[in-house]
């Protein structure tokens, strides 16, 4: 167990080691934050439409038969019902924890309702489930349309009548949308190698960007947390995302008719601290970075306990 816990930390430090980077840079001034939210805007405009595309396009896991995408309605549930826990938790108890304010409550509900589906899992898949990765990146799809319609309403603030065209033409989801739809038709073979060649250089920038800036927008609000309202944050975040969350996502697997790769991806997912697209999203909104970045940071650290505590303790309750 201790080499498997080993195995584990590396490789969430290494992504910890990326998001160092960003603050290094913002800390040396190489990296100002003049330019945080014109490249949040290319980021989230660009480069994920970009690398969704890419990924459905590519991947020959993903076919027009409707079952196999299975994976993700379940990634596109468990994260709306992440969301719909982390919005009930931040509205009726969030101002005894430090979420005086609507912008705190809503970003509370974005970070701490979507887990990390990208940077942490698939290392991990490759070293403990290599059977499960091609379920990971189908169940990715999922998330990423709750992501980028549900999760982007809660950020907003703007209610449905004014944000839901922001909702329905946002990049990432209409790429998400014509990639699946091109897969359904079954004519993902017409797409010119040149397009898919862009979207591929462009779709590998974006995860080590996504980091890079989400480690930039940490260190200015590092430098400017309050520690009073901090540490409340981060004890209602790890209650829900490190513990209820985890309890939830479980069940579903252990009594659900799914296939085996797909229960070891929810194992992997109830595993996860936060996501770190979140405070991406946050800067781009306008709205609590200090919130964001306590419960992303907060959970993550915690995640070096939590991450080998339940994907051991997970293994064995649903026998995989």
């Amino acid at each position: 167990m201790s080499e498997q816990y080993l195995r584990i930390t590396s490789t969430v430090i290494g992504v910890f080691l990326v998001i160092g980077m960003g603050a290094l840079a913002r800390y040396l001034k190489w990296f100002t934050s003049e330019v945080d939210r014109s490249l949040a805007g290319f980021l989230s405009n660009v480069l994920l439409p970009a690398f969704f595309f890419n990924r459905i396009m590519t991947d020959e896991s993903l076919s027009a038969n409707i079952a196999a995408w299975t994976p993700s309605f379940y990634g596109f549930a468990l994260t709306i019902l992440g969301f719909v826990v982390s919005t009930a938790i931040a509205t009726s108890v969030g101002r005894w924890f430090g979420l005086d304010d609507a912008s705190k409550k809503r970003t509370f509900s974005l970070c701490t309702g979507v887990a990390n589906y990208g940077y942490i899992p698939f290392p991990l898949a490759e070293a403990f489930y290599p059977g499960c990765v091609v379920a990971l990146l189908i169940h990715n799809v999922g998330v990423d349309i709750a992501l980028w319609s549900v999760g982007l309403y809660i950020i907003s603030g703007r209610g449905l009548k004014q944000s839901w065209r922001r909702i329905v033409f946002s990049p990432p989801l209409i790429s998400v949308a014509i990639g699946i739809l091109i897969r359904q038709i079954g004519i993902h073979g017409w797409v010119p190698r040149p397009l898919l060649h862009m979207t591929d250089q462009l779709g590998r920038c974006s995860i080590p960007i996504g980091l890079v800036l989400s480690g930039a927008i940490i260190y200015d609000c590092i430098t400017k947390l309050e520690l009073k309202n901090a540490w409340r944050q981060l004890l209602l975040a790890s209650i829900v995302r490190a513990f209820a969350l985890p309890i939830l996502f479980l069940v579903v697997s252990k009594y659900s008719s799914i296939s085996n790769e797909l229960r070891e991806v929810l194992l992997l997912q109830a595993a996860m601290p936060t996501a770190t697209l979140p405070i991406v999203m946050t800067r781009l909104f306008n709205q609590n970075l200090e919130t964001a970045c306590v419960v992303v940071v907060g959970t993550s650290l915690l995640g070096l306990i939590t991450i080998p505590f339940w994907m051991v303790i997970g293994a064995r309750w649903l026998g995989i």
